[in-house]
């Protein structure tokens, strides 16, 4: 099984890249987190946003796999525990389907990528910068896997 986070937003800074790179790393083998970055769509002057987002997300969703369990990030989503993330990763490791996360661009995701989700997750009720949404949700994910294999990473 495979994590996949699929991000709107490319050449992010280091600062960044290392924050993912770092949790990534530490997930075990037969747990892979893997980022695809989606190119975001210009916006020039006047853009037409609701166009703009519908080809960021058809985007998204040509990344997915089209068995995959989707998880669409969503300030409107379900607000989780890490307790409850790791019961959510071993219901899906149970599952054996790839997991998607889909991260939209500054303006959201379109109402495909809602509707394609098997869950609206919502990290906090505070708008979080989209490249601080990579690094906290790869520690998320490492740290809910952490719970579920007793490592000490966790201790609350």
């Amino acid at each position: 099984m495979r994590l996949r986070l699929l991000c709107v937003g490319q050449k992010m800074p280091d600062w960044v890249t290392q924050g993912y790179q770092e949790y990534a790393r530490r997930m075990p083998p037969e747990l892979p987190l893997e980022l695809t970055e989606i190119a975001m769509a210009h916006r020039g002057k006047n853009p037409d946003i609701p166009r703009l987002m519908q080809k960021e997300g058809d985007s998204l969703l040509a990344a997915a796999g089209e068995r995959d369990r989707v998880v669409a990030l969503e300030v409107g989503g379900r607000p989780w525990s890490t307790e409850k993330l790791a019961q959510q990763l071993e219901a899906w490791q149970l599952d054996g389907r790839d997991v998607s996360f889909l991260v939209g661009g500054p303006d959201g995701l379109p109402q495909a990528c809602r509707e394609r989700a098997d869950q609206l997750w919502s990290l906090s009720p505070l708008t979080l910068p989209h490249p601080l949404v990579r690094i906290l949700l790869a520690e998320q994910l490492y740290r809910a896997w952490s719970i579920t294999r007793n490592h000490p990473y966790h201790r609350a």
